[in-house]
């Protein structure tokens, strides 16, 4: 599904990617961890054709992306922080996503879910964080691609929006979508992921499930398993 081999990028001096080796196969949940700039956006970003690495190959689909934009139409993203034009509707967003990316009826369900109803011709700048985090959901889950990438996908989400969020999720990978999240919510990386893959300082340090982790690092739970990286790494 996704192939990663020996990605490097810098920006300016500072290294952010440093030979990272990754495959990622066909159906389930990958988490993608680590602190803050430990480079997780710029591989989601580098994996959408969004930075430019320094060096290195990815496959996605089976096709290598390098000067080749063919392939993100069988991506759905959920960005980390959507910009969204203020002066818009909901409606008149929805429908321009749609013009631009093909028609779907999706959206009317998920706008149920959502009960984003009340706010559809309101303007973007005039929503709350959390009802904006729940349009870009709709957005990116509107469309039937094969992978979506959700870049912490959680924030700012009341609790029964979460729930269904993670009803959400779980619908796409029994259809056999591969789902790609970052998340610092550990809570929710527990309850959903399938794969952990823990990058630090630009390279990646485990890859597995949780419960591989957990024996790894000898420690009864995740958080303390994640914890004990951080320290071990750091010491």
């Amino acid at each position: 599904m996704v192939s990663i081999q020996n990605l490097h990028k810098k920006f300016n001096k500072n290294v952010v990617l440093s030979g990272v080796d990754l495959t990622i196969n066909e159906g389930g949940i990958f988490a993608v961890l680590g602190p803050n700039g430990s480079g997780k956006t710029t591989l989601i970003k580098s994996i959408l054709g969004m930075v430019i690495p320094n060096k290195g190959d990815i496959s996605v689909l089976g096709e290598n992306i390098k000067n080749n934009s063919k392939y993100r139409h069988k991506i759905d993203y959920l960005p980390q922080i959507a910009n969204f034009p203020n002066n818009l509707k909901v409606k008149e967003l929805i429908k321009m996503i749609k013009d631009l990316r093909g028609n779907t009826e999706a959206d009317k369900h998920l706008i149920e879910v959502f009960t984003l109803e009340p706010f559809l011709d309101k303007k973007l700048g005039n929503l709350s964080g959390g009802t904006k985090q729940k349009v870009n959901i709709v957005l990116a889950f509107m469309f039937d691609s094969p992978l979506i990438i959700l870049d912490e996908p959680t924030t700012g989400l009341d609790p029964i929006s979460l729930i269904r969020l993670k009803e959400l999720i779980q619908t796409e990978k029994a259809n056999g979508k591969t789902i790609i999240i970052t998340s610092h919510i550990m809570s929710f990386v527990e309850e959903v992921s399938d794969e952990i893959v823990f990058l630090l300082e630009g390279k990646i340090y485990f890859k597995g499930s949780i419960s591989e982790l957990k024996t790894k690092t000898n420690q009864p739970d995740f958080e303390h398993a994640i914890a004990s990286i951080l320290t071990n790494n750091h010491a």
